[in-house]
């Protein structure tokens, strides 16, 4: 068992886990002094930082660098879900459902308890719902829970769905409207508690067995050798020498080998103060008027806020660091909204907004591939290609399923290389705070913290009792505290404002309040880095 799976002390995580500056700058240098290391990811999302894991718990040395930080794509504009494959099933593709389903488990049950939970959903049968409609969602989630037994997950890790009546529904969504309500569906399905937060936690696993993790690392150039590289803090290039190179940068992995086209999909989503919709121990599925099978995500959050969504959009075009959300896209959200509400939602009351591209894979234009046409339908694949230099490119899939995207590239890379290394272990590494159930229950921390640092929560915890000055809030009105940046500059590699804010915590998700944290979010991190130097 890894170290990270037993519970740290309160004097700081478990050895080898801390991403820092000076980390940083020392793993730089050994990177580019002319040695070779056995593989070079690229891109430090859900799936480079888990190939970069991969690799390194296969005995591999590893270096990953991403341009920006970790997590600064596609990996932290999720739904924050962390699917069972309940959708798929309806196109029939039957072992991407399984697969989901596995990878589900896996991080509910093995890997990421701390972070992956249990989230129920509302499916309300309202006057919209016909009864054909409704009996084919029963089926569906029953079909669903078939998934779950098949997958191995336990009945205590995810309960049975079920019926509800009117007066249930209302109970767990008391803003939907009550004319006509018919009553509701039960259903039950991963999530996480914050999708950036999962890749850092995969990432200072890696860390954890070796790999040198290497954030604000720009690949000019990728070859067969390696790559040329950019310091983006210094601007001093330099060149990684690899016997393997993965290319796992999502929609930019066109840029960097050719071949490759990617057919970006937008999903947006907008971003609510909890006080509107009132009171929602659960999150809601709210059907699009006219669609069959196709739902609006209303997702309640722990820090006050309710995340809706999500769109399916393909986009042309170049490719933004962070994309914009166009008005369409919040008008249709908040239409679909309206139709089920009895809690009137308006445009100024969307505090904030986010969207992210899926890096689908064109296989329009892949020789040796189907033809796709519906971004619906390739956002359900993730396929791994070897280009003619020998680069492996990994596109496609979703968060649920990075681990085992990130196994079959680090495959890929091992047999057209012929590394040494056995098979993945990953369905059975930890990661950074994991512990089974009842050990996270039995910690003396406050709960959020259990659900965001999982065991290093006390040690989070600890800080506040030395300093009491750092359990105050970041800002009025959200939980997140001075001790929680703090730690994520020491422990999490947080190099800048924008690191903690936007990615260590989603403060940034509403403008104004980052307009507030920005001052101490600055003062943290200059104390922070003092400290180190």
């Amino acid at each position: 068992m890894s170290p990270s799976s037993t519970p740290s002390t309160p004097a700081g995580p478990a050895p080898g886990t801390s991403l820092t500056a000076d980390r940083r700058r020392r793993e730089l240098a050994l990177s580019t002094d002319g040695s070779a290391v056995d593989l070079l990811v690229v891109g430090l999302g859900a799936t480079g930082a888990g190939a970069a894991l991969d690799a390194a718990a296969r005995g591999l040395t590893v270096a990953a660098v991403d341009a920006h930080d970790l997590a600064s794509g596609t990996s932290r504009w999720s739904s924050k879900l962390i699917h069972g494959g309940l959708r798929y099933l309806a196109s029939a593709q039957f072992g991407v459902a399984h697969e989901s389903a596995r990878e589900r488990g896996i991080l509910m049950e093995r890997t990421a308890p701390h972070l992956v939970r249990a989230q129920p959903f509302v499916l309300p049968l309202t006057p919209l719902v016909s009864r054909p409609q409704a009996a084919l969602a029963w089926a569906g989630f029953r079909a669903g829970d078939t998934l779950r037994l098949v997958a191995r997950t336990a009945r205590t890790t995810l309960p049975a769905p079920r019926r509800l009546s009117a007066a249930e529904t209302r109970h767990l969504a008391p803003a939907l409207r009550s004319a006509g309500l018919r009553g509701g569906l039960l259903s039950w399905d991963g999530r996480v508690t914050d999708d950036a937060r999962l890749v850092t936690a995969i990432a200072r696993t890696a860390a954890e067995h070796g790999a040198r993790i290497l954030t604000r690392v720009r690949a000019l150039e990728l070859t067969r050798t390696g790559a040329r590289v950019r310091d983006e803090l210094t601007g001093d290039e330099g060149e990684i020498r690899a016997r393997a190179v993965i290319n796992a940068s999502g929609v930019w992995a066109g840029g960097l080998v050719d071949g490759v086209h990617i057919r970006p999909s937008r999903g947006t989503h907008l971003v609510l103060r909890a006080d509107r919709l009132g009171s929602l121990p659960a999150g809601l599925h709210i059907p699009i008027p006219g669609e069959t099978n196709r739902f609006v995500l209303v997702l309640p959050q722990e820090d006050g806020r309710v995340y809706v969504g999500l769109t399916d959009e393909p986009v042309d075009g170049d490719i933004p660091d962070v994309p914009k959300v166009p008005e369409t896209d919040i008008g249709f959200l908040l239409d679909v909204l309206g139709s089920a509400l009895d809690v009137p939602v308006h445009r100024d009351d969307v505090v904030g907004a986010f969207a992210g591209l899926r890096p689908l894979l064109d296989t329009t234009t892949t020789t040796g591939s189907d033809t796709v046409t519906s971004t619906a339908d390739i956002s359900r694949k993730h396929a791994v290609l070897t280009s003619s230099e020998g680069v492996i490119t990994v596109v496609g899939g979703k968060l649920t399923t990075y681990r085992r995207m990130a196994e079959d590239a680090v495959d890929a890379a091992v047999a057209a290389h012929c590394l040494s290394a056995g098979p993945s272990p990953t369905t059975a590494v930890p990661l950074v705070g994991a512990a089974p159930p009842h050990v996270l229950a039995a910690l003396r921390a406050p709960q959020r913290l259990i659900s965001r640092y999982g065991t290093e929560a006390r040690a989070v915890h600890a800080l506040t009792t030395r300093d009491p000055g750092l359990a105050e809030p970041v800002l009025e009105g959200h939980p997140t505290t001075r001790a929680e940046l703090l730690w994520a500059v020491r422990h999490e590699g947080a190099l800048d404002a924008a690191d903690l804010l936007d990615r260590r915590t989603r403060i940034g998700l509403i403008a104004a309040d980052r307009a507030v944290a920005l001052s101490t979010a600055h003062d943290l991190l200059g104390e922070a880095l003092d400290e180190a130097g």
